[in-house]
């Protein structure tokens, strides 16, 4: 029987008869899998705490008929911060689902297991505006998966400083306001200013490590988080339902 031992972070429960769950955990060196969570929802079960949604675990997984289920685990964090403040939880549940969307099973994506885990400990500890953990996520996504945005300069005139700077959603590329229509790009661009375009710079070309150890303007973050999630969305071609979720919930 076929075992792997690993440490995964559970992205999506499911319950499966009377007291099974089916798991889709993003692991390390492993990427999304689904698990199969045995007698995880009896009482007193060894599973039932590493078997919850956004908790990271240790955990050794056997190979029974074809599909991967969960021997042993020991939770090495629960996020217990974000069960407490039902708008963390739901970016944070937002968070898993993107990530789930943008992975393969059994195929992984390098440094997304650890953005996902740093953005919900920045959610969790960091005394930061939920906009920019939301921001730094979506963009640092994007560049982890292949919709890196080009942010080096105006892609059509080539200035370094754009002026009046705007994002192509469908291209992925800055351009200035003026070279808009020499773009050819009859989609939408978001505009940016000179603290949001730094921002961005800074987290696709910066220390992943420190993803979150910046400051910007209240309004150069509403732009920069207004981009952010339009062009994931566009990329993606797709919504999520725990972000129409998590924005039901905001003022």
């Amino acid at each position: 029987m076929a075992h792997l031992v690993t440490r995964a972070l559970v992205l999506r429960e499911v319950n499966y008869k009377e007291s099974d769950k089916i798991l889709t955990i993003l692991a390390q060196d492993q990427g999304k899998r689904t698990v199969k969570a045995q007698g995880c929802r009896r009482k007193n079960s060894a599973l039932a705490a590493a078997s919850q949604l956004l908790v990271f675990s240790d955990m050794t997984l056997y190979d029974y008929q074809d599909r991967w289920a969960l021997k042993e685990a020991a939770t090495q964090e629960e996020f217990r911060g974000l069960r407490s403040d039902l708008e963390k939880l739901a970016l944070g549940t937002y968070f898993a689902e993107v990530c789930e969307a943008v992975s393969e099973e059994g195929v992984e994506t390098p440094g997304l297991l650890p953005l996902i885990l740093n953005s919900l400990y920045a959610l969790e500890k960091l005394d930061k505006p939920q906009a920019l953990v939301k921001a730094a996520f979506e963009w640092r996504l994007c560049c982890l998966t292949g919709y890196e945005p080009l942010v080096d300069g105006c892609a059509v005139c080539g200035r370094e400083t754009p002026e009046a700077p705007r994002l192509s959603l469908s291209e992925g590329v800055l351009h200035c306001g003026k070279c808009r229509r020499e773009l050819g790009d009859e989609g939408i661009s978001m505009p940016l200013d000179a603290s949001s375009l730094a921002a961005l710079r800074y987290i696709a070309y910066g220390d992943p490590k420190r993803l979150f150890s910046f400051q910007i303007p209240e309004k150069s973050l509403a732009l920069l988080a207004g981009a952010a999630e339009s062009f994931l969305l566009t990329q993606l071609e797709r919504g999520f339902r725990t972000l129409d979720f998590y924005k039901s919930l905001r003022p």
